[in-house]
């Protein structure tokens, strides 16, 4: 199987391959919010750990033999190599940073890769906060940084930063209770996301059966399908993010009907038939491109996982090009509100 080329990973692993630094034996190496790479490939790393609570990259390092880990449960000072590929978001990318300096055994090595539109800069000065003077060079648009051996790391930083992306509750009037668990880096982490505020909005009141929420975050449309259709008799809740997905199982924990949370890429399918799906596809993977083939994906899935007559209630932007999928998978589909950017589309199947 040929990778594609990555070219965060590509700095990542320069230093290694410029004989900078030394890759550790089998089992010595850490790797936070992993990804395959061909760069991976070419340096012919094997038996590491690793961290990704996105589930298609989760899958393709289980299939190259990464041992995969919770990543709010690490070993303290476990490994003399950790790699991190820090996220965007900064207290997320912070906690993260804090945690890899928590694993590194002494006299080991943190090291991490950002590329120069992501925050590089951002990254690397958080590193050194933590750790003091760093080593850095540029490779692939990209900033790639690593700590001494003889680092002396800020130990009380270190525990105020690992806890900086901890599950909190948020306060929000839009939500059922009146808050909802959370934790940066989630998508709509601090705020009640608008287009799926305008979706709750939308559904009618008679909705029933059994119901799915395909991309369900921290759980935000199950949540409103709980107390605005009260014929509805389960909820199965589908996400790619385990991270998101944990909250969403808080924050049902109370729901007065079974729910069911599925650590999933529904684009590849789910084997359960629902009466109706909820959905806000998401329109980004881990880049920031749109990615309009994710929310066609999603459709198709949902057209498969319905019952005849089955129902979806969906919103999108209004630039995504999602009508060739819904009429390919539904035969009524019908846009019933538009605005502030977002469609509602209602679509029932055959």
């Amino acid at each position: 199987m040929t990778s594609m080329r990555d070219q965060v990973i590509d700095a990542l692993l320069h230093p290694f391959a410029a004989s900078l630094l030394r890759w550790p034996q089998a089992g010595d190496a850490l790797f936070l919010r992993a990804r395959e790479g061909a760069a991976l490939h070419a340096h012919g790393a094997r038996g590491f750990a690793a961290t990704q609570p996105f589930k298609p990259e989760a899958e393709r390092l289980q299939r190259i033999g990464a041992e995969m880990r919770d990543e709010d449960a690490l070993p303290a000072a476990g490994f003399p190599l950790v790699l991190v590929l820090p996220p965007r978001q900064r207290e997320e990318a912070r906690a993260l940073l804090a945690k890899a300096c928590m694993a590194v055994t002494a006299g080991g090595i943190v090291i991490a890769s950002v590329a120069n539109d992501e925050g590089a800069k951002s990254r690397e000065a958080d590193l050194r906060q933590l750790a003091g003077s760093v080593t850095t060079l540029s490779k692939h648009h990209c900033r790639v940084f690593w700590t001494r051996p003889d680092a002396a790391f800020d130990a009380a930083l270190l525990a105020q930063w690992a806890k900086g992306d901890a599950p909190r509750l948020q306060k929000s009037a839009d939500v059922p209770g009146n808050g909802f668990r959370t934790r940066p880096g989630v998508f709509a982490w601090d705020r009640v996301d608008a287009a799926s505020k305008m979706l709750a909005e939308a559904l009618p009141a008679d909705l029933r059966g059994r119901v799915a929420d395909f991309g369900a975050g921290w759980g935000y449309l199950s949540l409103q399908v709980l107390a605005r259709c009260r014929q509805v008799t389960s909820l199965d809740l589908y996400e790619a993010d385990a991270r998101a997905l944990a909250l969403a199982d808080d924050n049902l924990a109370d729901a007065h009907l079974p729910v069911h949370c599925h650590w999933q890429d529904v684009s590849r399918g789910v084997g359960e038939r629902f009466d109706a799906i909820v959905c806000n596809p998401p329109f980004h993977a881990l880049g920031r491109g749109d990615r309009p083939d994710i929310g066609r994906a999603f459709i198709a899935a949902a057209a498969n996982a319905l019952k005849q007559g089955g129902q979806l209630w969906l919103v999108a932007n209004r630039h995504l090009p999602y009508e060739q999928a819904l009429g390919d998978g539904f035969v009524q589909v019908n846009t019933i509100a538009q605005s502030g950017g977002f469609k509602i589309v209602h679509a029932v199947k055959a």
